[in-house]
C-alpha cells in the first residue's frame, strides 16, 4: 500500500515518527556544537530540547490513531506540535550561538545578553512555542478523552 492511499491519520502518524526521529537526531548532533557556541549552557538546552521534543513527536505518533478529533482539530494539533517542538530546538540553538535569551531564560542565559532585536526574537519564539505546546497538550487530552469521530 503506498502512502498516498493511506487514511490521513496514518499519514500523520508516520510523519510524526519521521519528524520525531529527525528532531531527536538533530538534538544529538547539537551536542557536538556546544564548544562552538557563545553560550554553551543555552546550547545544552537546545541539545536537550531536540532530544526530548523528538521523543514527544514519536509518542504523539504512537497515540495519534487513538485520538478522537475532527479533521480541522487534527490538522491544527499536528501543525502546532511540529511548530512547537522544532521552534523549541531552533530558538535555543540560535540563542546559544548568539548569546541571547536572558530576558526569557534567565538561568540558561545568565551572564549573556543579545541585542534588543535578538532578545525580542528569541522571546517571541519561546513564548509562541509555549502557547502552541499547551494548546497541543489540551487538544491531545481532549482527543484521548473525547467521544467524537475517530480520525484514522
Amino acid at each position: 500500500m503506498n502512502n498516498a492511499s493511506l487514511p490521513t491519520g496514518i499519514n500523520r502518524e508516520r510523519r510524526l515518527y519521521q519528524l520525531g526521529i529527525l528532531l531527536f537526531l538533530m538534538g544529538l548532533l547539537t551536542g557536538f556544537l556546544l564548544p562552538l557556541m557563545e553560550n554553551a549552557r543555552m546550547g545544552l538546552s537546545s541539545h536537550l530540547e531536540g532530544i526530548m521534543n523528538g521523543m514527544v513527536l514519536i509518542v504523539l505518533g504512537v497515540i495519534w490513531p487513538k485520538l478522537r478529533l475532527g479533521r480541522t482539530a487534527e490538522r491544527i494539533a499536528f501543525g502546532l506540535a511540529v511548530f512547537g517542538t522544532y521552534t523549541n530546538w531552533l530558538a535555543t540553538l540560535a540563542a546559544g550561538f548568539i548569546g541571547a535569551g536572558s530576558s526569557i531564560m534567565p538561568i540558561a542565559a545568565a551572564g549573556f545578553e543579545g541585542s534588543a532585536l535578538q532578545e525580542g526574537l528569541i522571546a517571541i519564539a519561546l513564548t509562541s512555542l509555549s502557547v502552541a505546546m499547551v494548546v497541543v497538550a489540551l487538544m491531545v487530552l481532549w482527543g484521548v478523552c473525547g467521544k467524537g469521530s475517530q480520525v484514522g
